[in-house]
């Protein structure tokens, strides 16, 4: 396991940065408020709810991963209601169809959200589980590097 604070400091980064792309997120996919004189063309908005659901599903996701790790590390989660918390949900991948269908810049808003998810994701299953050790972790993989090589 990392140590705690290094591992409050990536995580408070990455809480920061999901809260940024949470609001954008939620200008972007809100179609409440696009103008009315200027309607988007029948799949364009389609794309935009599809994919609009993805992307803050998949924020959802990452911020309350998140919220339990900046609990469990504050002491307010013990390491039982964490585990009992679960992992970060599996991500579901947005569809090139849809997504040739929207804006450049909300592409890249999809594209920011699916790598802050996958940073995440990497995160957690890095964790060392409880009654793992940082050297077994380590002969683990070594045994698997050399057992592949």
């Amino acid at each position: 396991m990392l140590p705690a604070e290094f591992s409050r400091t990536i995580i408070e980064d990455l809480y920061a940065e999901a809260l940024v792309l949470a609001d954008e997120a939620r200008e972007v996919f809100d179609l409440r408020t696009r103008e009315p004189d200027q309607p988007a063309p029948e799949e364009m908005r389609i794309a935009l709810s599809i994919e609009g659901l993805k992307t803050t599903t998949r924020i959802m996701h990452v911020l309350a991963w998140l919220l339990n790790q900046r609990a469990y590390l504050s002491g307010e989660l013990s390491q039982q209601q964490l585990r009992q918390a679960g992992p970060l949900p599996a991500d579901r991948s947005s569809d090139q169809h849809q997504l040739a269908q929207l804006p450049p810049s909300t592409r890249a808003l999809i594209r920011d959200t699916e790598r802050l998810h996958a940073r995440a994701s990497r995160l957690d299953a890095d964790r060392i589980k409880p009654g793992e050790s940082i050297v077994g972790r380590i002969h683990g993989q070594l045994e698997q590097a050399f057992a592949a090589g």
